[in-house]
């Protein structure tokens, strides 16, 4: 009985105080949370607490540079309601599909290039038709560029492509001379194809920095058809905030290129269809590059196809002149470059099975490994046109497909792990809702014509404006400029055709570091 008695004797009175205030102690933690909540919702409901995305302005405000309101929603009813706004929005933005969006612009409008800071400048060399050169031209147009200067031909100088450009904002374009044409046959020109076209690019670039100067630009950029600039690192997905970030003494600044990583070989639009891309040697660790280079490279001469030296923009100013089609340089300094650590130039390398045939078709060179020598620089170029040259269209695809197509794809999450590939969206979703909201469509629309006289206009004005080439001697964008005679046009491209032609330190496409460069790598 004592011992009974002394199982069921009452617990101390502290114990009994310890347990009410630990009960206490889980009561309050669980009821705080469900208390937090309540205000929360409360608070929202009541419009308290703002939505982060509500805080920006109904119109203009965080827009992409050279974007206003859009056009599409203007013909709508004047004063539409929020929700009705808030959908139309999406709409313009996505067209109903599932991209994400970019919060900081409101439509589609490109009317603020008075207002873009500094001003920049695109130049190319391209035979391209619309389908390539109208999303290149808008993207770049979302991210700030407020002029293009296009030095065209074959489809590019098409009439009623021509049309179509000549309607665009910023955008001008100018074909080949005849005189070039001529002296291209006396020697200027001396290889064929790829040789061609790199000094058809350096007399272009000659040309295009005189008159972006006279456009009163600030920075001048030389870029493929099939490139586009990712300004990566930048607060908002802007050219123009990227290179007003960049320091005053800086004269060049270098886009290393990344590549594109097909994933199909029926690729339609590439700007639009493709995500994957091969990062640079510049953006990688090198033990990463060396250590993963055999299977980054898959069997291809190299660890790019084509080739790995990025491209540059330019500060315009005094004496600037091309080095090539990736390089400026200046006559009288040896130019303050700086290279970015995330910005980009992606290529789109032979994105479509058809680019196997199409450059096959636009070279005159024999299908020997000889000869390719004399028209390409890059070895991937001279495999892929001998290929195009003497295979049958089965074997050219299951050749695209073995080195061109990222098909297999454990070996794709492998490289993207590593950080060797990587996944961009952004241009992606650019382009998608580009063509999704009608602005190209509305672009080729607004350049249509009733007349055979006014579709035939615009290749005359080309025909003039190539008949007034500008003084591109040093210092003469000082000078005062009026339409020149014949003899002084041609006398001219006699000119900077010396010029480019005599300068052999003219950086061409270069290939990556290979593994013949590994044994450099570990010495230093």
């Amino acid at each position: 009985m004592a011992a009974l008695g002394t199982l069921h004797r009452p617990p101390p009175a502290s114990s009994v105080t310890h347990h009410i205030f630990a009960s206490r102690v889980l009561l309050l933690l669980t009821a705080l949370p469900l208390a937090l909540a309540s205000l929360a919702f409360v608070l929202q409901w009541r419009g308290g607490v703002d939505d982060p995305a509500s805080r920006w302005p109904a119109a203009d405000a965080r827009m992409f540079p050279g974007m206003g309101n859009s056009p599409l929603s203007s013909s709508a009813s004047p004063v539409p309601s929020v929700a009705a706004r808030s959908a139309s929005d999406c709409v313009e933005i996505l067209g109903g599909s599932s991209l994400p969006s970019f919060p900081y612009y409101r439509g589609w409008k490109f009317d603020l290039d008075k207002d873009l800071k500094p001003k920049i400048c695109i130049t190319t060399s391209t035979s391209a038709g619309l389908d390539q050169i109208l999303p290149w031209l808008f993207y770049h147009k979302v991210i700030g560029v407020s002029q293009f200067l296009l030095f065209v031909e074959g489809k590019a100088a098409k009439p009623h492509v021509s049309a179509v450009l000549e309607s665009i904002p910023g955008y001008k374009s100018y074909t080949e001379p005849e005189n070039w044409r001529r002296n291209k046959q006396k020697g200027f020109f001396y290889k064929p194809c790829n040789y061609e076209l790199f000094v058809k690019q350096s007399l272009n670039m000659e040309m295009a920095i005189v008159m972006a100067r006279n456009a009163r630009m600030d920075w001048i950029i030389h870029l493929d058809t099939d490139e586009l600039i990712h300004p990566a690192g930048a607060e908002e997905y802007s050219l123009t905030r990227l290179l007003s970030d960049v320091p005053a003494n800086a004269d060049m600044v270098i886009f290393p290129n990344y590549e594109s990583g097909v994933e199909r070989d029926d690729i339609k639009d590439p700007f639009s269809e493709v995500s994957m891309f091969k990062k640079n040697y510049d953006h990688l660790p090198r033990e990463t590059y060396f250590g993963m280079y055999k299977e980054a490279a898959r069997g291809n001469p190299n660890y790019f196809l084509t080739y790995g030296n990025g491209k540059s923009a330019a500060r315009i100013q005094d004496h600037l002149r091309p080095n090539g089609a990736h390089r400026w340089h200046n006559y009288m300094k040896i130019p303050n470059e700086i290279k970015l650590d995330e910005a980009a130039v992606l290529h789109y390398t032979y994105p479509k099975f058809s680019d196997l045939t199409s450059r096959r078709d636009r070279c005159g060179c024999k299908p020997t490994k000889e000869d390719v020598k004399r028209c390409f620089m890059l070895d991937f170029d001279r495999n892929a046109f001998i290929i195009a040259s003497t295979a049958t269209e089965e074997e050219m695809l299951r050749w695209y497909n073995e080195h061109v197509v990222w098909t297999d794809k454990r070996l794709n999450l492998k490289l993207l792990r590593k950080g060797i590939l990587t996944r961009i969206y952004a241009p992606m979703a650019i382009v998608q809702a580009l063509r999704e909201s009608g602005v190209l469509s509305s672009a080729i629309a607004a350049a249509q014509v009733p007349s055979e006289e006014k579709l035939n206009s615009p290749n005359q004005n080309l025909q003039n404006k190539t008949s007034a080439l500008p003084d591109l001697s040093v210092g003469a964008s000082k000078k005062a400029r009026t339409r020149g005679s014949e003899n002084t046009s041609q006398a001219t491209a006699r000119k900077i055709m010396e010029v480019a032609g005599g300068t052999e330190s003219a950086v061409p496409p270069l290939s990556p570091p290979g593994l013949d460069d590994l044994r450099m790598f570990w010495l230093n």
